[in-house]
């Protein structure tokens, strides 16, 4: 028995050492696309705050409509829908300048649009980010 719980123990450590260095080497964006799929695919919400780093279930069904489980959203995500082709170098500077990056990442972000540019953000940074984003041609929405 202590030689199954010895290779189990072995084995499974040695698959999460290969995740982790998997991990280490996304690029930001891929990091956060890969939050969103694992929020999708469990039902989950990563951005709720809870002290231990544990991803808390999302609220479903009659306990969303309860009064008293209801919180005042206070962070943002600013999404960019798409972008106009003819104002795309705008759009590109204007990404650069929100997120911080090089015209590579900037032109691979743009390239599998809608996708998030500010995540969990105040209103007020979100509206400006939105506003920069909308003038430099993007269609951008607030969630």
């Amino acid at each position: 028995m202590n030689r199954v719980f010895s290779y189990f123990t072995f084995h499974m450590s040695q698959i999460t050492d290969e995740i982790v260095d998997k991990l280490k080497t996304l690029t930001i964006l891929e990091a956060a696309e890969l939050v969103s799929q694992i929020e999708e695919a469990f039902g989950v919400d990563a951005s709720v705050p809870t002290g231990r780093g544990v991803i808390m279930p999302r609220i479903a069904g009659d306990q969303a409509d309860d009064p008293s489980r209801r919180h005042e959203k206070t962070t943002f995500d600013v999404v960019l829908e798409s972008i106009s082709e003819n104002k795309r170098v705008a759009a590109l500077k204007a990404i650069r300048r929100l997120t911080s990056l090089g015209l590579k990442e900037a032109k691979d972000f743009c390239s599998s649009l809608p996708k998030v540019v500010k995540e969990g953000v105040p209103k007020e940074e979100a509206e400006t980010a939105k506003t920069e984003l909308e003038e430099a041609g993007g269609k951008v929405s607030i969630r």
